[in-house]
C-alpha cells in the first residue's frame, strides 16, 4: 500500500468515526433520502445533517441527486454499501446481537 493510498483510507474511517455521520451512511444505504429525512431519522437539525452530508460528499462515501428542488443522498456506491455492512456484522458479533443496531437490515 502507498502512503497515499493509507491516508485517504484513514481519512475514509476518520469521516466514519463520528457518530452521527455513521448513523447518516446508514440511513443512505438502502435508497436515496432527502435531508429532512435523514434528520428525522438520525434526530439531528438539517443544517447539522447538510453539514455531516458535504464532508461525506467531499469523502465519497455518499453522493446527490437533484429531484426537482431537492437534493437526496444514497451511499456512494456497492464499496461503502459493504464496508458498513461488515462493520454492523462485525460489532453485532462482538456484542452477540443477531439485529442491525440501527433498527435495519443488512441492505444488500
Amino acid at each position: 500500500m502507498r502512503h497515499e493510498q493509507a491516508i485517504e483510507i484513514a481519512e475514509i474511517f476518520r469521516l466514519l468515526g463520528d457518530p452521527t455521520r455513521l448513523r447518516i451512511v446508514v440511513c443512505c444505504l438502502d435508497r436515496a433520502q432527502s435531508v429532512a429525512a435523514i434528520a428525522a431519522t438520525v434526530g439531528a437539525s438539517p443544517s447539522l445533517v447538510s453539514h455531516h452530508l458535504r464532508l461525506l460528499r467531499a469523502g465519497r462515501l455518499v453522493r446527490a441527486e437533484r429531484r426537482g428542488r431537492q437534493v437526496f443522498y444514497a451511499a456512494a456506491d456497492a464499496h461503502v454499501r459493504s464496508i458498513v455492512n461488515d462493520m454492523i456484522e462485525h460489532a453485532a458479533e462482538a456484542d452477540g446481537l443477531a439485529h442491525h443496531p440501527f433498527g435495519k437490515d443488512k441492505v444488500a
